[in-house]
């Protein structure tokens, strides 16, 4: 068997005397497709930006394909790697966030060919050339000039998978990515996240409350509850058949808010 893409081991994450996580361990295997839900406060996002370095963790290891971001000294407390290793680690991830994060000022086409000109060397006919091809396959080559300004809340999520693709990562990570977006607008999106499941291999987080997406999207579903995983399986497991409770109990909420599994 290959080695995981992403590893948890006794990750411990506190915001002061809050402690989030206190002995969370998980793996994600390369290429597989991993939902995360869960209700508000279950520590879904925090996963996503420990993945990213946003968020220190107070104890524990994490790595993304065999390298670290964290790991124990000698004390036991888990310390970040040097930034150099962090930069190459980082360059495999991308994140697509609840609020698009495109740079006001640049155009469609800039937003995207920034990072690869940056970071990868990339001259400006290639990542022009690189930005199109992944605008046309988002469906929005037709807006490469246009300003984030002059989009809907969907083509400029649409926008940032296309930023996030450009740095060709081997894991992408999205966070609650139709959340603040209109409801007619929420199929748009998540017709570009199931073509990109069914068309690639990268190793995929997310975190969703969509669960009918979920359930579609997903190889394996993990049910956090106050920083613990409750229950993890195959989607038609944890929706149609799911053994704990608490897993039980936060399914019916989702039924009763008129929310289809």
């Amino acid at each position: 068997m290959s080695a995981p893409m992403v590893q948890f081991n006794e990750v411990r994450k506190q915001y002061g005397a809050h402690t989030v996580f206190s002995d969370l361990s998980f793996s994600v295997a390369p290429g597989e497709k991993v939902a995360l839900i869960g209700g508000s406060g279950s520590g879904k996002t925090t996963i996503l930006r420990i993945l990213m370095t946003l968020e220190k963790i107070e104890g524990g290891s994490v790595s993304v394909n065999s390298s670290p971001l964290w790991s124990p000294d000698m004390a036991g407390q888990s310390r970040r790697q040097r930034e150099a290793q962090l930069h190459e680690v980082r360059k495999n991830i991308g994140m697509v966030f609840q609020q698009f994060n495109l740079f006001p000022h640049m155009s469609v086409l800039r937003n995207v060919t920034l990072a690869p000109i940056l970071t990868q060397d990339l001259s400006d006919a290639a990542a022009m050339d690189l930005a199109m091809k992944l605008l046309e396959m988002v469906g929005m080559a037709h807006k490469a000039k246009a300003l984030p300004s002059e989009l809907s809340g969907g083509q400029k999520q649409r926008v940032a998978i296309a930023r996030a693709l450009a740095l060709k990562p081997q894991v992408m990570l999205f966070d609650e990515v139709t959340s603040a977006l209109d409801p007619e607008l929420v199929e748009e999106v998540l017709n570009v996240m199931r073509k990109l499941a069914a068309e690639t291999d990268m190793t995929m987080l997310l975190v969703t409350h969509e669960m009918s997406f979920a359930r579609d999207f997903a190889d394996r579903v993990i049910f956090l509850d106050g920083g613990r995983i409750v229950e993890e399986g195959p989607p038609t497991e944890i929706f149609c058949n799911p053994q704990q409770e608490r897993t039980k109990q936060f399914l019916r909420k989702i039924v009763a808010a008129g929310l289809s599994l």
